[in-house]
């Protein structure tokens, strides 16, 4: 079976308070979008199965994200035999984009038709609980907001027709680190949720271009930070109606009414950066 999955975006990501269990409860606005892998799952050819991709340095077997997502389905369903995971990657890894949790949700699906379980996307989201916080997200996809630890979905309105640039600079963020940084009391700017929620049900983009906002932004080692900066002045230079980092980052994303003003933006920041994207909403 050969699927696509799709990366998301935040739109907005808030940190509401740190748990007692460890994790901290987040409010984000998350959106899927047509960047995306290429996947094609079959029964497996030996008596465990394999995921395989053009990235020499991810792993293949157990740790990989789709065959994580393989053996939750399994346990879960109590259906479903191994699965070889092939895998083109288009989405960059380590990027805040969801690639890996993408890759996995895609696997629960392609398992679910293939064996035939029927299961629906709200229980295949359950089953993605066990595997990363974006995999409920990522079954879903479309438009949500997402609660808890990225696992509560509600769905939202679509985001309005647009072009989105996404940028990834060549560094990784560690995201362990970014969550010891935040504390949660001295949180000064927030997102406005609500009023990004009333743009979409607007159908206003500029509105929801303008509520954009992600508080990792504000604990981002100095050096980082003046990246994830240049990458957003060059997009609000060309023409964006907004610009921000996407869940840990580094990738950072400019959403665009003009597809011309797009595409002058993906040129000028392909000047600096090899990681650049110009795709749209899903």
């Amino acid at each position: 079976m050969e699927l696509f999955a799709n990366a998301k975006i935040n739109l907005t990501l808030d940190i509401l308070r740190k748990r007692e269990d460890g994790y901290h409860d987040l409010q984000m606005v998350m959106q899927s979008v047509t960047l995306a892998d290429e996947l094609t799952v079959t029964p497996a050819k030996g008596a465990q199965g394999e995921a395989v991709s053009d990235l020499h340095f991810l792993p293949t077997g157990g740790k990989n994200l789709a065959q994580m997502a393989a053996a939750a389905f399994r346990q879960a369903a109590g259906t479903g035999g191994e699965v070889d995971v092939s895998i083109r990657k288009h989405i960059p890894v380590c990027a805040g984009l969801a690639g890996g949790s993408a890759d996995a949700a895609a696997v629960l699906v392609a398992m679910n038709e293939l064996s035939g379980a029927g299961l629906s996307p709200e229980e295949l989201a359950r089953i993605g609980e066990r595997v990363g916080s974006d995999v409920p997200f990522c079954v879903a996809g479309g438009t949500a907001l997402a609660e808890g630890r990225g696992e509560r979905l509600t769905p939202l309105p679509p985001l309005p027709p647009c072009h989105i640039v996404i940028c990834k600079p060549p560094f990784s963020i560690s995201t362990p680190q970014l969550f010891s940084r935040v504390n949660v009391r001295r949180i000064v700017r927030r997102p406005d949720t609500a009023g990004m929620t009333a743009a979409l049900e607007a159908g206003d983009l500029a509105g929801v271009a303008r509520r954009m906002y992600n508080v990792f932004e504000d604990v981002l080692e100095p050096r980082r930070l003046a990246a994830i900066r240049e990458i957003e002045g060059v997009l609000i230079d060309c023409g964006a109606l907004g610009a921000s980092m996407s869940g840990s980052g580094p990738s950072v994303f400019g959403v665009f009414h003009s597809e011309r003003q797009a595409q002058e933006a993906k040129a000028r920041l392909e000047e600096s950066w090899r990681d650049v994207f110009l795709c749209g909403p899903r």
